[in-house]
């Protein structure tokens, strides 16, 4: 018996001195056991019961909205910070303030809750610019822009918040700290504020949209907007290169937008053709005769016909002088044919600006300009009709008696080699 009550006083120091340690580890591991499958559960009911479901009726639904929110994983995202709200609860009641895990704990939930606010505001923000591009409207802004500004603000916002929690410190002091920083913040984000400001001018003012034809040489740009960031314009060439042009420098820098033109309805054809000036006459009743079967010219030269002469018996001049009197000229009934042809033309804008003009004569020949619109903007049928018309001119100018000018080729120079060649022989043979 005295051996019992020996062992006993040997024991029970023991005991009382290593159990409570003991409780209180067992109590803490109980706890983070049930924070662990509560937040199991909570995140089977949301992930696997809740969202699943919405998520399937989103699918078989027409509506835009739930189909960006769910393809941009918004719900899950939104789920998960309420998990993190969740834990951060669970460890305020159920760890005690003494215990060294409640702060590990709550710093991480709160970090958690963070990072997935921020992924849940780019989810908010890459649904509703998919959202946005459905509507014509929402095309003349640019959101991508305004919304990766916003996205880096919040990024920078979230990343000063996450320190301050790691190294327990109010935010506001590195906000004060931030002062001191500001020429280097400038330096490092000048891109994106010049980007920033640049996209609001350019909705703003409506100078560029997605689609717009921009050409901007000195970039080489020269083709279709197809992305307007908020640092940098992209633009696919016609050639299907991509050219990218930063924000800003559409606001620094002048570009050209055809915009106007696609709007319009009609595309501008403004080509000149090169008249030898030697082929420069004037017309003779034969020729006058000749033109008069033309039905578009009949007209014309009738009415020029009859002008001229009582102009010319009025003023009792002598015509056996070519100086004497008014006469038509080749040119000028050709420039009044090349107006009716265009009149005329199925695919010339008759709305817009028409006009057949003669340009300063240049050591090239006589410059005959043709300024109109055709009624498309489409590229390829405007270089048809253009084609087309030109195709004419060229084949009609003998029947007026007109050259179009060309530098001699090396073909003309071996004919004329050739042509001297066979007259000398003649000669000789003489």
């Amino acid at each position: 018996m005295d051996k019992m009550n020996d062992l006993e006083g040997l024991v029970m120091p023991v005991l009382d001195k290593y159990i409570p340690q003991f409780s209180d580890l067992v109590y803490t591991l109980a706890v983070v056991l049930l924070i662990v499958l509560i937040s199991a559960g909570i995140h089977f009911l949301l992930h696997r019961v809740v969202i699943s479901w919405v998520g399937g009726r989103a699918q078989g639904n027409r509506q835009i909205w739930r189909q960006a929110f769910f393809e941009r994983k918004l719900f899950s995202r939104l789920a998960l910070t309420l998990q993190g709200i969740i834990i951060y609860i669970q460890a305020g009641v159920w760890l005690e303030s003494e215990s060294t895990l409640l702060p590990i704990v709550q710093a991480s939930a709160h970090i958690w809750i963070l990072l997935y606010s921020m992924l849940s505001l780019f989810s908010l923000l890459d649904a509703l610019l998919d959202i946005f591009q459905h509507k014509p409207a929402m095309l003349n802004f640019p959101l991508r822009g305004i919304f990766q500004s916003i996205k880096l603000i919040a990024s920078i916002f979230i990343t000063l918040l996450v320190i301050s929690t790691l190294i327990g410190k109010s935010p506001l002091i590195l906000l004060s700290g931030l002062g001191a920083m500001t020429a280097i913040l400038m330096l490092v984000f000048k891109d994106p504020i010049l980007g920033l400001v640049a996209g609001i001018q350019l909705s703003a003012n409506n100078m560029l949209t997605v689609g717009d034809w921009l050409e901007m040489p000195k970039y080489g740009a020269d083709g279709a907007v197809i992305d307007i960031g908020l640092t940098t314009v992209k633009v696919q060439n016609w050639d299907k290169t991509i050219t990218t042009i930063p924000t800003y420098a559409l606001i620094s820098d002048s570009f050209k937008n055809w915009r106007g033109m696609s709007e319009s309805g009609g595309r501008r054809l403004k080509r000149s053709l090169l008249l030898d000036s030697s082929s420069v006459d004037f017309l003779q009743s034969d020729d006058i005769h000749r033109l008069q079967r033309a039905q578009m010219l009949a007209p014309y030269l009738d009415e020029k016909v009859q002008e001229l002469t009582q102009y010319n018996s009025a003023q009792k001049l002598d015509l056996s002088s070519l100086v004497n009197g008014r006469r038509l000229t080749n040119i000028g009934t050709f420039r009044a044919y090349l107006e009716r042809l265009l009149k005329n033309h199925p695919h010339i804008h008759q709305q817009m600006t028409l006009m057949v003009r003669q340009l300063e004569q240049t050591p090239n020949g006589i410059p005959i300009e043709i300024y109109a619109f055709t009624n498309t903007t489409k590229w390829v049928e405007y270089e048809a009709i253009q084609g087309d018309i030109f195709d004419h001119i060229f084949a009609v100018l003998p029947e007026f008696g007109l050259r179009a000018y060309q530098t001699p080729t090396g073909y003309d120079m071996r004919s004329l080699a050739r042509v001297e060649q066979e007259e000398s022989q003649q000669r000789k043979m003489g």
